[in-house]
Formats: C-alpha cells, sequence, structure tokens
C-alpha cells in the first residue's frame, strides 16, 4: 500500500457555480410518491402505474370521448395544459428519475458492512473477487434494468404513455449500463423521441472519496456506447474526484440545481419536451429531489419515479456564484478492526485523509 501526493490546488476543491436565477417546486397530488403516507421502502413502481394516481382532472372535460382514454393519457393533456396556460417564465416538466440497477459497489457494501466499506474498503478499486471503481453492474442489477425496460414497454402497450422527449444520463458505468438494458429496443410510438442520452457530468453520483464515484476518462465512455452524444465541455479525465475531499449534501444541491437549470427553459418549444428521463444515482436523486421541494424519497436499486416539478425563471434575478466548500475525509490505512456501527482502525493504523492507492 502506498500513498499518493496530491496538489493544493485539488485539496482545495469546492462546488462552485452561477446561483440559479430559476425556483422549482414540485407538483403534489398527482403521485404516490409525493405523499407522506406512501412508505419509501416498500413502494413498487411497476405495481401501482408508476405511481401515478387514479383521479380526474380539470382537464378531461375539454376532451373527447375522456372516458376511453389511459390515466397517462389524460396526466398528459393536463401537463401540456398547464404548460400551454403558463408565462414564458413559468415552465412544467414531469422528470423520472431513475436510479441504476445493483453495482459491485453496493454488492461490496452489503457484504462488508456499512462502517468498514466507508472507512477502508470503498477507497479500494476492488478486492480479490470483484471491482468497484466506476462500478458496473451486477447479473441482479442487469435484471432489475431488464424490468424496467419491460415496465416501460408494458406502459406504452397498455397506457400509452408519452415516452421521454429528452433522455440524460450520468457518465458513470452502472447508470449508463442501466440507461442502456432499459431504453434500448423499446417499440416506442410513432413520433417519439429517440432513445439517444445526452451524457451529463453533473447528473453523476455525489462525490465521495470512494473509487465508485471515480468516473473513467471520456473516451472511455464514448467507446462503451459511441452513439451517444456527450455535453460539451466534459473533460476527459475526472477532475471533479480526488480520493481527499467529499461533496456535502450542500454542496451537491448547488450542482444539481445547475444541471437542472440546463434542463429547464432550453429553447423556445421547452415547454413541448415535457417528459423528461434522468438515470441517475441514489445520492443524486436525493438532492434532486430537495432542489424542487420534493419530500425524502429514497429508492432501491433499479427504481424509477417521476415527479411533476415547476420551474419559475425570475428574469429581473442577477445571477452571481454561489460556493461551498467540500470536507476532507479520513479514512483507515489497513482493514478496521470488526465494528457493527462504527469505524474502528487498528490502533498501529492512523487514519489519513490521503488516497489509497494499491501497489501494482
Amino acid at each position: 500500500m502506498k500513498l499518493l501526493a496530491l496538489s493544493p490546488v485539488l485539496l482545495g476543491l469546492a462546488a462552485s457555480a452561477q446561483a440559479s436565477t430559476i425556483s422549482y417546486t414540485t407538483v403534489t397530488g398527482y403521485f404516490l410518491q409525493d405523499e407522506s403516507s406512501t412508505d419509501a421502502s416498500t413502494f413498487d413502481y411497476t405495481a401501482v402505474n408508476f405511481g401515478l394516481l387514479n383521479r380526474t382532472y380539470p382537464t378531461d372535460r375539454e376532451l373527447k370521448h375522456s372516458e376511453s382514454l389511459t390515466q397517462w393519457e389524460r396526466f398528459y393533456n393536463q401537463v401540456e395544459k398547464l404548460n400551454d396556460e403558463s408565462s414564458s417564465d413559468v415552465e412544467y416538466k414531469v422528470l423520472f428519475l431513475g436510479r441504476h440497477g445493483e453495482g459491485w459497489h453496493n454488492a461490496a457494501q452489503d457484504y462488508y458492512g456499512d462502517a468498514a466499506w466507508n472507512c477502508y474498503w470503498a477507497e479500494l478499486d476492488g478486492n480479490d473477487t470483484a471491482t468497484w471503481f466506476d462500478a458496473e453492474l451486477t447479473t441482479a442489477g442487469v435484471s432489475q434494468a431488464l424490468v424496467a425496460h419491460d415496465f416501460w414497454q408494458k406502459e406504452i402497450d397498455e397506457q400509452r404513455i408519452h415516452t421521454p422527449d429528452n433522455y440524460f444520463v450520468s457518465p458513470l458505468t452502472r447508470t449508463l449500463q442501466t440507461a442502456h438494458y432499459t431504453f434500448s429496443g423499446l417499440n416506442l410510438p410513432k413520433g417519439s423521441a429517440k432513445f439517444n442520452p445526452l451524457i451529463k457530468e453533473l447528473f453523476r453520483e455525489g462525490i465521495s472519496i470512494h473509487t465508485c464515484d471515480h468516473r473513467h476518462p471520456r473516451s472511455y465512455i464514448h467507446n462503451l456506447f459511441p452513439e451517444w452524444p456527450i455535453e460539451q465541455g466534459f473533460s476527459e479525465e475526472d477532475e471533479l474526484w480526488n480520493g481527499v475531499t467529499a461533496e456535502t449534501s450542500a454542496a451537491q444541491d448547488v450542482r444539481s440545481a445547475t444541471v437542472l437549470d440546463e434542463v429547464f427553459f432550453t429553447s423556445a418549444s421547452s415547454k413541448k419536451d415535457s417528459f423528461v428521463s434522468i438515470t441517475s444515482h441514489s445520492g443524486e436523486i436525493s438532492s434532486i429531489l430537495r432542489v424542487v421541494g420534493h419530500r425524502t424519497f429514497s429508492l432501491n436499486t433499479g427504481a424509477v419515479i417521476p415527479v411533476l416539478v415547476r420551474a419559475e425563471r425570475d428574469a429581473k434575478a442577477t445571477s452571481t456564484t454561489s460556493s461551498v466548500a467540500w470536507t476532507a475525509s479520513a479514512h483507515c490505512t489497513v482493514p478496521p478492526l470488526s465494528s457493527v456501527t462504527a469505524c474502528v482502525c487498528p490502533s498501529s493504523a492512523t487514519p489519513v485523509t490521503t488516497p489509497l492507492v494499491t501497489d501494482v
């Protein structure tokens, strides 16, 4: 085991972005996941129509033969009406937030336990049987993504759901694979947007010192899915992960607000692109939910929830730079002592705040 020195620039890494001039609000009353009585731990999106409530909408009376339309068809009409009747500075979008399927890092965390995982094993690239640096999906993770694929097809066939107008995906391998298995090969309705997701840096997982949060180079990502576009300005090497500092929740929320600002108000026809798919991670989805004012709702691996979001742009607001410092994370240099609830480094091994790199 050896230590790797980092530059003062990386040690001083902080979240810095233009403060959002857009305010976000979750519009409740449409989905089970919005309601406090819904238990996230037992929620099964495939059993409850993505959580869409069975209800009438004010716009139903304007539709001919509304009784023959599905719940999703009537809901889509309701969202269109909300956009049509709002000012140019207000926009409504339904965000389909999908968590990646189980990755090898998830399996390793279950194996080692949270305490030992967080303070030692997660700082390594893997062990003798598995690699979790920028983790790939396990067999179970692939199966979870295929469940989502089959459910989307069922919703298309039976509910005539309006499929996403835009697709976005985190650059980490497990999310790229999940998006591929979920959406590739679907029999999309005529006239639907093609599945060709835009890979966006800021939709990645909360950045900790864990190697599962360290992405591969841009060229590797491109070689995995060469037809998928990668946003402009995407660096070859991962410039956000350094193995020393971790993003705080406040810093992540700054990042999430920044990337949401790149999803809303993108063009004169942006209101027409009202259904958006974002394939991301548990921590990042939690951050997005905080930014849009949604209740806390943790997703199981492979799960998907839609959320109706109202965005309002303040044309008079002055854009300012918002900066939130990251925190250094101490960890053991050798496997910790057995502990269920806390990390206990051996007395002979002082915790460090430098990355662990195994000798090659």
